[in-house]
């Protein structure tokens, strides 16, 4: 069954760090192509900046965080399943 093309406006963030409304340069295939693999999907690169050093240090901070959370959720969750 084919999926109808969203509407919806789509955000690419730009290098200035402010979203801007995507462009979509290619026509929408509205011919009714039943075969996906035929279909043509455009997609612009954006320039994505480098991160400072404080920027790495507070991502692979936050990152240590999530890791810690999945185990603490994973201990919990066999904790549970061994009580009776």
């Amino acid at each position: 069954m084919n999926k109808p093309p969203s509407r919806r406006k789509k955000v690419i963030p730009g290098a200035s760090g402010e979203p801007k409304p995507a462009t979509d340069s290619a026509p929408e295939n509205t011919s009714g192509q039943d075969n996906p693999a035929l279909a043509t999907i455009t997609v612009t690169a954006v320039e994505v900046k480098e991160l400072t050093e404080e920027e790495q240090s507070l991502r692979l901070h936050l990152e240590q965080r999530v890791e810690r959370a999945f185990l603490e959720a994973g201990q919990a969750l066999m904790e549970l399943r061994v009580r009776p």
